[in-house]
């Protein structure tokens, strides 16, 4: 599984901060126990030098000492001031918390393993960065509702569009839950409002949770991105250079992370520019075995009419193409 480096630096950044939170909140429990009880500070310097006294056995700069009696001691000291602790009314493991986990002591890392604390901390991080794909904020598919879809046949077809759906349904959730390197591409296409993109975002949700690299965006912002990195200057001001450095960036992450959704392909202007960065971005995913599931109000036909042969092949041959029918389904939610 690919680890987004984007979202690992931040969730790095919040494990930080809650370390440095975390030891100020020892340091001003520390001052107020030092504050009522003196006692306190004076046990834990003697308790810093017994272990001075066995690191110096331990070089073999303090011979005459005998780790055993050091050890007593320290154990002597220890009581003593957890004894003084609750003596003044505190518990008396108020000044033991060094650490937030103790499985890693707040590095985010075992050994070369990360650690379950920044896992969860990564996770929570690329959900938020799917939050403009989590528009409702109850995109899972136990809230995906079919009765929304007609269960007669579209005009001059046989298709029922809840019959459809429920197909199409059930290979999003399975696809979900067998994410992995033998899993298809998908490409969703249909009228705006059949939930296209709905259904992208449990998927997103699912294949995320599971500790796969999900990155989401429009294909015109996509395309943006291609365009700034391309037409930059070198006598361009160092604020556009920042510009075009963190596009590069996002370009990155759309070829590398484990599952790229492009939402409303169609909708930006085409040209040849355009058509260039979308065959860059499908044949490369192609070629290092990345997942993309693309999302289009386009039919097959339009498409075609729009984009090279080249990339037409590779969506109906290397893409599993699912077809949304019906009304749209916004409207019939929004009047319940």
């Amino acid at each position: 599984m690919a680890i987004d480096g984007k979202i690992l630096k931040r969730a790095k950044d919040v494990l930080n901060e809650k370390r440095r939170q975390h030891e100020e909140l020892l340091s001003f429990r520390t001052q107020k126990v030092y504050a009522i009880a003196p006692r306190v500070r004076e046990l834990d310097i003697k308790l810093k030098e017994t272990m001075s006294e066995v690191v110096g056995i331990a070089l073999g700069v303090d011979e005459g000492s005998n780790v055993d009696d050091i050890r007593e001691k320290n154990l002597a000291l220890q009581k003593e001031r957890y004894e003084e602790i609750k003596h003044v009314g505190f518990p008396e493991k108020y000044l033991d918390d060094d650490y937030i986990c103790a499985s890693c002591h707040d590095t985010g890392y075992i050994g070369t393993k990360m650690c379950k604390c920044l896992e969860k901390i990564y996770k929570e991080e690329q959900s938020a960065s799917l939050s403009s794909l989590f528009k409702l904020g109850n995109e899972t598919f136990e809230n995906f509702k079919l009765e929304y879809y007609d269960d007669k046949p579209v005009s001059g077809t046989s298709i029922a569009p809840r019959e459809s759906m429920e197909v199409v349904y059930e290979i999003c959730v399975e696809y979900a839950r067998k994410f992995g390197n033998q899993s298809m591409n998908l490409f969703f296409n249909g009228a705006p409002g059949l939930g296209k993109t709905y259904l992208s975002a449990c998927i997103a949700r699912v294949v995320a949770d599971s500790g796969h690299s999900v990155v989401y965006d429009m294909a015109t912002s996509i395309f943006n991105k291609f365009e700034e990195v391309k037409f930059t200057r070198a006598s361009d001001s160092d604020d556009i250079r920042l510009d075009v450095q963190q596009a590069r960036e996002e370009i990155k992450r759309y070829l590398e992370c484990d599952l790229l959704i492009i939402d409303d392909i169609g909708t930006e202007l085409t040209t040849a520019f355009t058509i260039s960065a979308l065959y860059e971005i499908i044949n490369t995913r192609l070629i290092t075995g990345k997942k993309t599931l693309i999302n289009s109000n386009l039919t097959i036909n339009e498409l075609r009419r729009r984009y090279s042969e080249q990339i037409m092949s590779r969506l109906e041959g290397e893409y599993q193409v699912l077809t949304f029918y019906g009304d749209d389904i916004r409207k019939k939610r929004n009047a319940v």
